[in-house]
């Protein structure tokens, strides 16, 4: 693992991975001015290199302009400077996440404002195919005219494998490629592989789901949405289920069972069978179905050490951890439980009971 994710693991909430590579490459490239400038050259966004001062600001904050509705924070703003002229760089990067409400086109708004400037350009760079066909150049007709372009992280990956000298390059390679920013065009023989197997392996999870797996969905919740899992899910949500909803307003209260962590960043992670029951942080009922899923788990805590089920976990996202309970006992009044029960943190590693060689990196398994 590299140094930039042990730093991002530190955190105990949501991990901030695209402000947090936003600080880690703008301060790069204001240490290494001339990879900023033949990556820009790379790519003819500009045609020289013949600056005097380069300046490379993060998270710059704008007032809204009148025809907006809220202010404006930019990911990275770049000012190259000749001592005559000034050319400035909006540069809006996503990793996991896409474009906001007009958010290319506010950011357009603000870049063709400012004063005393001669190239204005703006840079929309994402990890995952996000084309934005329909922003011309001058992006959005705009006077002074603001030139867009459209790129790719596995671009910059590229051009940074030139300069792996330098042990700050060498981690940065390493963290987008854990991160999935090293992704190429090219498919791989795995590529291949799933797309020859795809009708297959759909047809073999529809049909799991389906007949009686549904029909004891339905008993037990009263119904399925729509029928059938839905692959809308499997993009946006890397999971395959059928579900329902438990409350009026749709996702403030449901669940459902299927497929889970369909897209692995790495070949050792496999997607798993599941259960959840997912309740919306703004629903009133949050507490009681909180309070009712606790006495629930502590039923079964009883019911699994009666069996003599030797481990038993709860992955809790509520808290982001996991409880791990082994060794069941019977007490003297009869009751059952577990003599013991670890907890491991969502940034750290647990092995597998009686198969010690594998081991689960929990960061893959909480949301981040």
């Amino acid at each position: 693992m590299s140094l930039f994710s042990n730093l991002l693991n530190l955190h105990s909430g949501n991990k901030p991975l695209e402000d947090f590579f936003t600080e880690i490459i703008a301060y790069f490239l204001s240490l290494n001015n001339d990879i900023l400038l033949s990556w820009l050259k790379h790519h003819s966004i500009i045609s020289d290199d013949n600056y005097s001062s380069i300046k490379i600001s993060t998270q710059q904050e704008h007032q809204a302009l009148a025809n907006h509705t809220e202010d404006s924070r930019l990911d990275i703003v770049v000012e190259l400077s000749t001592g005559l002229t000034t050319d400035v760089i909006f540069i809006e990067s996503k990793i996991g996440s896409t474009e906001g409400w007009r958010q290319l086109e506010k950011y357009a708004d603000i870049l063709s404002k400012l004063p005393n400037i001669r190239h204005r350009i703006l840079i929309y760079i994402t990890c995952n195919y996000d084309p934005k066909e329909e922003i011309k150049t001058p992006a959005f007709n705009l006077e002074p005219k603001v030139i867009f372009y459209q790129l790719r992280w596995h671009q910059f990956y590229a051009c940074l494998q030139q300069h792996t000298t330098d042990i700050l390059t060498q981690e940065i390679l390493i963290f987008m490629r854990k991160n999935g920013m090293s992704h190429t065009n090219q498919f791989s023989s795995v590529d291949l592989l799933t797309m020859v197997n795809y009708n297959k392996t759909l047809n073999l999870m529809e049909s799991t789901l389906s007949e009686e797996v549904q029909r004891e969905f339905k008993l037990a919740f009263g119904g399925v949405i729509n029928g059938a899992a839905s692959r809308t899910q499997w993009k946006w949500d890397e999971r395959y289920i059928i579900y329902t909803h438990l409350s009026p307003l749709k996702w403030d209260f449901c669940c459902g069972v299927g497929y889970f962590g369909l897209n692995p960043s790495n070949l050792t992670d496999y997607p798993y069978l599941g259960i959840f029951l997912q309740v919306s942080h703004k629903f009133a009922q949050r507490p009681k179905i909180i309070e009712s899923m606790q006495k629930v788990i502590d039923v079964k805590l009883s019911v699994y050490a009666e069996a003599r089920i030797s481990d038993y976990w709860i992955f809790n996202l509520v808290d982001n951890y996991l409880e791990s309970y082994s060794k069941p006992y019977k007490d003297l009044q009869g009751k059952y439980g577990y003599r013991r029960k670890l907890i491991f943190l969502q940034n750290e590693s647990v092995s597998l009971p009686y198969f010690p060689d594998l081991v689960l990196d929990l960061s893959k398994v909480f949301p981040g």
